[in-house]
């Protein structure tokens, strides 16, 4: 009984999201084209300085503006309430996130008795979360994940999904470099690997499908999952200001593309670095390096916070003990215990966590015999 009162509720919300998104998509595409263009150049200048995080925000609302869909009525907005501003000083010490400052702002003026201010502000709105999601982020591919193992989100390219064409033919798939020396030579277009391929930004896929490394090394590895973080967080905003644009359908194409790409690749990285963390303590150990004690920062990918993390534990404690590689094994299988119990963690998360520490038990289970 609760679970159906709990879905319902769940419509209920969707519905209602839903249409007030129609409503104001309706209201903006009801505005002659001049006023189009001014809502545009204001939502561009709100979402560009929101992004920046300032602490406070200036925009203007036009002299007019349609307010009814149907009959293309308009309403003038007083002069007294075409120059706005949100944030202060007093947001600035509380640190007050301006995102919701904004949203309290714009929410503020769309009750206005005035209709021309009122409209005038959602359309506004309307236009600042649109130019996010449709204008300061590429577009991406058409994509479909599977999730693996029962996990909540798909991350791995479907493998079923039909094979996407080759760069070299396709300029979307590839990253167009322009031309050396030469003269007339044009643009050079370096095709991206087929795995790369499946995925929503080909650009930003750093490991292939076995956890090779495919850019020039860790940081660039490191640069891809931030832009891809950075890419998440300007939908975040967009949501943040306006909730009902989770109907928006290309929010929800590239949430859906970017999200579980940056799963993939962010674990992929943590495994990467695992790895070397391994090859790290093999070159030590036969160096006699290690006889002082050891401790591991286990390298991880959130995927609740969206972010790389590390998971420190001890091996050997501080002294003069020498190492052995029994020691990684058993602090590994230590860990795994107590990961396995730890609810403050997603189910995935952990079963990714334990997959690394099976990974150095492994390494150094072998290297003991």
């Amino acid at each position: 009984m609760a679970e159906q009162h709990y879905s319902s509720l769940i419509d209920k919300t969707t519905e209602f999201l839903h249409r007030e998104y129609t409503v104001q998509q309706q209201l903006f595409d009801a505005q002659p084209p001049m006023l189009q263009r001014y809502f545009e150049a204001q939502a561009r200048s709100v979402a560009e300085t929101l992004l920046q995080k300032p602490s406070q925000i200036r925009f203007s609302l036009p002299d007019k503006v349609v307010v009814d869909p149907k009959t293309g009525r308009t309403e003038t907005v007083p002069a007294e309430e075409r120059e706005q501003m949100a944030g202060g000083l007093v947001d600035r010490l509380t640190r007050t996130d301006l995102t919701v400052v904004l949203r309290a702002r714009f929410k503020e003026l769309e009750q206005h008795p005035k209709p021309g201010t009122a409209v005038a502000a959602g359309v506004l709105r309307y236009a600042s979360c649109r130019h996010m999601i449709s204008n300061m982020l590429p577009g991406g591919r058409t994509v479909k994940y599977v999730a693996l193992d029962e996990e909540e989100i798909p991350s791995e390219p479907d493998p079923a999904a039909p094979d996407v064409g080759s760069a070299i033919t396709e300029s979307t798939d590839a990253i167009v470099e322009e031309g050396g020396a030469e003269q007339n030579r044009g643009a050079l277009q370096v095709p991206f690997v087929p795995y790369a391929r499946r995925f929503f930004l080909p650009q930003w896929i750093a490991f292939d499908k076995d956890g090779k490394l495919l850019v020039g090394g860790v940081a660039e590895a490191e640069a891809d999952i931030a832009s891809m973080q950075h890419f998440l967080q300007v939908l975040h905003t967009s949501v943040g200001l306006a909730a009902y644009f989770v109907a928006d359908k290309e929010y929800q194409r590239k949430r859906y593309g970017i999200l579980g790409q940056l799963v993939n690749q962010g674990r992929a990285l943590a495994i990467y670095q695992t790895r070397e963390i391994i090859q790290t303590i093999k070159r030590r150990a036969a160096s006699g390096d290690l006889n002082r004690g050891l401790s591991i920062s286990l390298p991880y990918f959130d995927d609740q916070s969206l972010k790389m993390k590390e998971y420190p534990f001890e091996v050997i404690p501080a002294g003069r003990i020498m190492f052995v590689p029994a020691f990684v094994v058993r602090a590994a299988q230590e860990e795994a215990v107590k990961i396995a119990q730890d609810t403050r963690l997603s189910a995935s998360t952990r079963n990714h966590i334990l997959a690394e520490l099976c990974t150095l038990e492994d390494a150094f289970h072998s290297a003991r015999k």
